[in-house]
């Protein structure tokens, strides 16, 4: 694209307002690409808002036809709607794999390459964690496997600069904590760690709140609060004496 990185920025501003996020996606990787420098806070959470929401939108139609799967496949009758279901689940795993691969890519190419400073760096780590596992979401076997493997990496990665770097109460901090605790959970199936995690993540957090300041306070107290809402519901699923523990 021959327009400025300014234009490109505010066209994908436009773009989110029109709520049209294929194009948002389009202006926020051009903008993306333009310079050989850093991201501002401003252009980094465009960019992710554009791929969490193309992204986003294509997981829950997936979960919607992995349900309808499953509903149709104890039908009698059923076979031949979930051969149909099936196909298109395969459509829309298609484009999931090729929007995770994209901005995969330029995130390993340009943006963590980039990075200078810990809050950039946990920010691309963490996202790189997230889009591996999305990825890890529908796959199978070997390909599941290693999306799962490298998700863990990056994730790790955040998380060990985030410890280091950023306060408890920060929110890239909080945020990490809260998908990778998901991810153990979800991904890993270890109940127990992922308890673990999102139980001292907001205990840290409630140490250091008072402290926090008015820019993060309601960011920060928001992802706490999902968080606990993630304990109490994971807690609940749990057998007692793993409860206990």
């Amino acid at each position: 694209m021959k327009e400025s990185k300014d234009d490109l920025l505010y066209l994908a501003k436009l773009a989110e307002q029109a709520e049209r996020y294929d194009e948002m996606v389009e202006y926020a990787t051009a903008f993306s690409k333009k310079e050989s420098q850093q991201l501002s806070l401003e252009e980094r959470n465009i960019l992710s808002v554009a791929y969490k929401n193309v992204v986003g939108s294509r997981r829950a139609a997936w979960r919607v036809l992995n349900s309808i799967e499953q509903k149709e496949s104890k039908k009698d009758k059923g076979k031949d709607n979930v051969e149909k279901v099936r196909q298109y689940k395969s459509q829309i795993e298609e484009e999931l794999l090729k929007l995770c691969r994209e901005i995969l890519d330029l995130l390993k190419s340009h943006l963590i390459p980039q990075s200078t400073d810990p809050e950039a760096k946990v920010f691309y780590y963490k996202m790189e964690g997230d889009y591996y596992r999305y990825i890890s979401e529908f796959t199978r076997g070997a390909e599941k496997e290693d999306a799962a493997t490298k998700s863990k990496n990056s994730y790790q990665e955040a998380h060990l600069i985030a410890e280091k770097d950023l306060e408890a109460t920060h929110p890239i901090r909080l945020g990490l904590a809260l998908n990778y605790s998901v991810f153990f959970y979800e991904i890993l199936q270890e109940r127990e760690k992922a308890c673990e995690m999102a139980k001292t993540a907001f205990d840290d957090a409630i140490s250091g709140l008072d402290n926090v300041s008015d820019e993060y306070y309601k960011d920060s107290t928001l992802i706490m609060q999902l968080l606990r809402d993630n304990l109490t519901l994971w807690t609940s699923d749990m057998p007692e004496e793993e409860t206990d523990k």
